[in-house]
C-alpha cells in the first residue's frame, strides 16, 4: 500500500477527483490535512503530481493571501487498520515526508523512489538520510522536482494514451465559466467548478478532453463557439456561467456542438451555499454525469448517416452500446459485431473488450445462445482482457462484477462494482451496480440508497429500466412488497420484454397473496421465453440460502413447481 499525507488538503476540491482519477481513497481526515491511500505507488505520484499542477495553475492568478499550498508525502509498506484509523511505519514515515516537503511540494521515502524505477518521467532530488520524530532509524527522502508553475516533467496519461489510439475521434472542451457574481472574490469558485468538470469528464475515458491550458486561454473572452472548436480540434463545447445572490449559487451549463453551433444540452442547477466546496463536489458529478451520455448520444445520431468503411474504432465501440439499448437478440448479435471490428482496428483497445463482454453478459441474462456456462467464460475472459488494457475504465470493472456476481461470486462483485464506482463516481449505473451487488447479498437497505442515488444522478437516462427494476427486487428482499410491486411494475411499462421483470413481479404477487395476477406474470414469462422458469440457473441468486428460499417461496406461491 502506498499511503499519501497531505496538509491543507481539502482547501482545494479539485483533490478529491484527482484521487479517485488514480485509484485513491481518502481514508482519513485529520483537521487540515488527510490520509489517502493507493495501491500503486506509482499512481500516488501521478495523483500527487497532478493535484500540485492544478493547484499551481490555480494559484498563479490569485493574490498571495489566497492561495493555497499544499504539502504532500509520501510512504510505501504495510498498515494496520483498526476501527477508523491506521497504524503503522508507514503511516509515520508518510507523515514525516510531508514534514518534510516544502509548500507546493512532495517528498517521497527511499522506498516510493527504489519502487517507482523509471515508471515515470520524473526527476527526484535526494535529500539524504533525515532525522524525524518517533522514527529510531534515519529515513530516506526524495524531493519530487517540480518545474516553475507546478510541472514535474511528461506524466504518461492514460488518456492521453487512450486518444492517440484512436485518433479519428474529437474531443470535448470546457470552457472557463464565466463569473457573473460582479464579485471578483467568486472567481476561484468559477475556475475550480471548471477545472473539477475537465477532470471529471477525462473520467469517463470515452472521449479525449482538452487540455485546461488550452481552454483556459478564452478566459474573459465571448469566442465564436465553431472558431473554438476548429482551433481546439474539439466536436463538442461545454460553456457554463456561475452567479451568487446571496448565500445561493446559481450555475448555468450548455453543451454545443462546434460545427453546427447548435446546443446539444443545457440545465441550470441552483444551490444553497452551506459548505462551497460540497457545492462544488455536488456540481461537478452532477454535470458530468449528464454531459458524458449526451455526448455519447449526439455521436449516434452521427453515426447514422456514416459510411461503415469511414467508422474508427471508437465508433463501432459507440454503435455497439447503442445496439445494446434493444433488449432483442439481433440487437445483441449486431452490437457483439461492433465490438469485435473494434478490436480488429485497435487491439488494445479495452473499452471494446468491456462492451464485447457486455454482449455476452445480455446472452446470460436473456437466455440468448445455446450455453449459458460457454458465455460466462466470455464475458469474464473479455472484461478481464478490458481491465488489463486500461485498468482505470470504470467499464471493464462494471462488467467483470455482473460476471462474478452471475457466477454467485458476491463478494469479488461487490469488490469490482465499487471500484468502478471509485474509478467514476458520475456514473449512475455504477451506483447501481454496487446497489445489485448489495442487494444479492442481502443488504436491501444499503443496494436501495445506491440505486436512489444512481437515478438521482441521472434521472433522465433512457436506459434506466433496470435501476427502476433492480429497485423492485431490493425491496422485495426487505420483504416491502407494495414497494416492489410498484417499482418492478414500472420497470414493465419500460419494457415488457425482460423475462425477469415478470419473474421478480411473480414472487412479489405470491408473497402479497395475489394469486391470480402472480400466476399472470409466470404466463408472461413463458409467453417471452417459453424455457424460462426451468432455467432457474440463469437467475441472479442470492449469497445467502434463505433469501434465496424466500424468493423461491414467492414464486411457489404464484403456482411455479421449480
Amino acid at each position: 500500500m502506498a499511503l499519501c499525507r497531505g496538509s491543507k488538503f481539502f482547501g482545494a476540491n479539485c483533490s478529491t477527483l484527482r484521487i479517485r482519477q488514480y485509484g485513491g481513497r481518502i481514508f482519513k481526515t485529520t483537521g487540515d490535512g488527510a490520509f489517502v491511500e493507493f495501491n500503486s505507488a506509482v499512481e500516488a505520484v501521478k495523483s500527487s503530481i497532478d493535484i500540485q499542477e492544478a493547484l499551481a495553475a490555480r494559484n498563479a492568478a490569485l493574490p498571495d493571501d489566497r492561495k493555497i499550498l499544499l504539502r504532500i508525502g509520501i510512504s510505501l509498506g504495510d498498515a494496520i487498520v483498526q476501527g477508523g484509523d491506521l497504524y503503522g511505519n508507514v503511516v509515520n514515515v508518510a507523515s514525516r515526508m510531508e514534514g518534510l516537503a516544502e509548500p507546493g511540494g512532495i517528498c517521497v521515502s527511499g522506498n516510493v523512489h527504489e519502487h517507482m524505477g523509471r515508471s515515470l518521467d520524473v526527476e527526484f532530488e535526494d535529500l539524504g538520510e533525515q532525522s524525524v520524530k518517533n522514527i529510531v532509524q534515519p529515513v530516506r527522502c526524495y524531493r519530487v522536482r517540480l518545474e516553475p508553475g507546478g510541472a514535474a516533467g511528461t506524466i504518461p496519461s492514460d488518456i492521453d494514451d487512450t486518444a492517440a489510439a484512436l485518433p479519428d475521434r474529437l474531443a470535448v472542451a470546457v470552457l472557463p465559466f464565466e463569473n457573473l457574481s460582479g464579485d471578483a472574490e467568486q472567481e476561484y469558485f468559477a475556475d475550480g467548478l471548471t477545472e473539477d468538470i475537465i477532470t471529471a469528464l477525462s473520467i469517463w475515458r470515452s472521449f479525449p478532453v482538452i487540455a485546461r491550458n488550452s481552454t483556459f486561454a478564452y478566459k474573459g473572452q465571448s469566442p465564436d463557439i465553431r472558431e473554438v472548436g476548429k482551433a481546439l480540434g474539439a466536436r463538442y463545447v461545454l460553456e457554463g456561467s456561475v452567479r451568487k445572490p446571496g448565500n445561493r449559487v446559481r450555475v448555468t451549463a450548455q453543451l454545443i456542438d462546434a460545427e453546427t453551433g447548435h446546443h446539444v444540452w443545457a440545465e441550470r442547477y441552483d444551490r444553497e451555499l452551506e459548505d462551497i466546496f460540497a457545492v462544488q463536489d455536488e456540481l461537478t458529478q452532477g454535470i458530468a454525469a449528464v454531459v458524458a451520455p449526451e455526448v455519447d448520444r449526439a455521436e449516434n445520431k452521427r453515426l447514422t448517416v456514416a459510411r461503415p468503411q469511414d467508422l474508427g474504432a471508437w465508433d463501432h465501440v459507440l454503435q455497439g452500446i447503442k445496439f445494446l439499448d434493444d433488449f432483442s437478440e439481433t440487437s445483441t448479435r449486431r452490437a457483439r459485431d461492433s465490438f469485435e471490428r473494434a478490436i480488429a482496428l485497435d487491439p488494445q483497445y479495452g473499452r471494446a473488450y468491456a462492451g464485447l463482454a457486455f454482449t455476452y453478459h445480455r446472452d446470460i441474462m436473456l437466455g440468448f445462445g445455446a450455453s449459458r456456462d460457454e458465455a460466462l467464460v466470455k464475458l469474464a475472459e473479455n472484461a478481464r482482457r478490458g481491465v488489463q488494457l486500461d485498468g482505470a475504465d470504470f467499464f471493464s470493472h462494471w462488467e467483470l462484477a455482473i460476471g462474478h456476481l452471475m457466477a454467485g461470486e458476491h463478494d469479488l462483485g461487490l469488490s469490482e462494482a465499487f471500484r468502478s464506482l471509485e474509478l467514476n463516481p458520475s456514473n449512475a449505473h455504477g451506483y447501481t451496480m454496487v446497489g445489485l451487488a448489495h442487494l444479492l447479498s442481502g443488504k436491501a437497505e444499503e443496494a436501495i440508497d445506491y440505486i436512489q442515488k444512481g437515478v438521482r444522478l441521472n434521472p433522465q437516462d433512457t436506459r434506466l429500466q433496470m435501476t427502476v427494476a433492480y429497485m423492485g427486487r431490493a425491496h422485495f428482499t426487505a420483504r416491502r412488497y407494495d414497494q416492489a410491486r410498484e417499482w418492478t411494475q414500472r420497470a414493465i411499462q419500460r419494457n415488457p420484454d425482460i423475462p425477469e421483470f415478470h419473474l421478480v413481479l411473480a414472487a412479489t404477487l405470491g408473497h402479497l397473496g395475489d394469486t391470480e395476477h402472480a400466476r399472470e406474470s409466470l404466463e408472461a414469462c413463458k409467453r417471452l421465453r417459453p424455457s424460462y422458469l426451468n432455467e432457474s440457473a440463469n437467475w441472479f441468486w442470492y449469497k445467502h440460502e434463505t433469501d434465496n428460499e424466500h424468493f423461491r417461496d414467492g414464486l411457489r406461491k404464484a403456482g411455479w413447481e421449480g
